[in-house]
């Protein structure tokens, strides 16, 4: 063989065993092999039992890996088709099934919700005893309600609080008036969904199955918990990486019951970048401003204590998902936190980038900070108001 074949050759190699290069926000780039070396370093460091990662250029994945075991007692590993709990990733799916209805022109972003039912809503008796978020009786003598309008349940200005759960007396009641103030609420989201199956006759699943999975390809995807699940699903670990029970008898819940798989939740990330599932027009307006964020964090006492912490990017909320300003334009991001789960996603339009980061361990939001400074220079994520304490720097 001539020495010139012989380069050629080890060229050829070289090449096809090269790993796929990243683009990153300030178009650095970072090796697949690096990257994945790093991810591994720090779910080891960490204890995060499970991971999956997936990195979007152009508007598609170009990396997707999982990490660790959807078991820690028996050592299976996790995979991208693996059956995953969606926690809050959950409303990001329901924000796109309902800006289609408002892209159709079947509701009105800014009418008031319970002009669209016959009857008060707290007439609805629950459908099932499971479908506890069906009571609206308590609302019986609260008139703030009425002025509650679906931009409202997906900026999160409805004035309800996060879940009845945490009042003193389980109640639901209209805490603020509606539109006024950023506060996260799963209850302002259930609301508008109930609102939708009355008006429609449809149930929730039923809707996300026609608009958003079947057009998708989310073959293993639902708000409710199905059989075919059983097969292969991860369970959600705790701190000391101990195996937690799974939930699987939820009614469906717009905010917080997605049960999906990586794979089902790349395919709608990469629609939702490519405007598959409704028009440039309507993301623009889901990814634009409506309300500014000034609390000290999003949770916890703090929430109601205003600062100039996250002034310098401008942190507040569009539609669906929260949003920070950076040289890079600005990024829509969406968490998702339940014991035993931990998630985190954010795009940028203006960069045909983003990524999707999905724990099934309490241990995850520990390292999403560096992670997401690895893997696409992410610095500007509002870490200490979502409280992501990087592990090497707890008590």
């Amino acid at each position: 063989m001539s020495k010139a074949i012989y380069f050629l050759a080890c060229l050829v190699m070289v090449i096809s065993t090269s790993s796929q290069t990243i683009r990153r926000l300030d178009n650095s780039t970072i090796n697949e092999d690096k990257l994945t070396s790093e991810i591994n370093r720090l779910t080891h460091a960490a204890h995060v039992t499970g991971m999956v990662v997936a990195v979007f250029n152009d508007n598609k994945p170009v990396y997707q890996k999982a990490f660790g075991y959807k078991n820690a007692d028996t050592k299976e590993h996790l995979q991208l088709n693996t059956e995953f709990y969606g926690a809050s990733l959950s409303k990001c799916v329901f924000s796109e099934l309902v800006m289609k209805y408002v892209q159709e022109g079947v509701l009105d972003l800014d009418k008031p919700l319970q002009e669209y039912l016959p009857k008060p809503i707290y007439d609805y008796a629950p459908v099932t005893p499971r479908a506890w978020h069906e009571d609206y009786s308590s609302l019986k003598n609260d008139s703030l309600y009425k002025k509650i309008t679906a931009r409202m349940c997906l900026d999160h200005t409805s004035g309800f609080p996060n879940w009845r759960h945490f009042q003193p007396d389980q109640k639901l009641r209209v805490k603020r008036e509606p539109g006024t103030r950023y506060e996260y609420s799963g209850e302002g989201m259930v609301y508008l969904q109930v609102v939708l199956e009355k008006m429609l006759g449809i149930p929730l699943d039923s809707m996300a199955r026609k608009k958003i999975f079947i057009p998708l390809g989310m073959k293993t995807s639902s708000y409710t918990w199905q059989p075919r699940f059983e097969n292969d699903y991860s369970f959600g670990h705790d701190a000391n990486e101990k195996i937690l029970e799974k939930d699987k008898d939820n009614a469906a819940r717009a905010p917080s019951t997605l049960e999906t798989t990586p794979e089902d939740y790349i395919r709608f990330m990469a629609a939702v970048m490519n405007n598959e599932i409704v028009s440039a027009r309507y993301h623009s307006e889901m990814f634009s401003p409506q309300v500014r964020i000034r609390s000290v964090s999003q949770f916890g006492p703090f929430a109601q204590k205003d600062s100039t912490l996250n002034d310098k990017i401008e942190l507040s909320y569009g539609l669906g998902w929260g949003l920070y300003k950076t040289p890079f334009g600005w990024g829509a991001f969406k968490e998702g936190h339940s014991d035993g789960f931990q998630h985190y996603s954010v795009i940028f339009p203006a960069k045909k980038l983003g990524i999707l980061i999905m724990c099934n361990s309490d241990n995850g939001e520990g390292i999403f900070k560096e992670l997401l400074e690895t893997a696409i220079r992410d610095t500007f994520i509002p870490w200490k108001w979502e409280n992501y304490i990087p592990y090497n720097q707890k008590d």
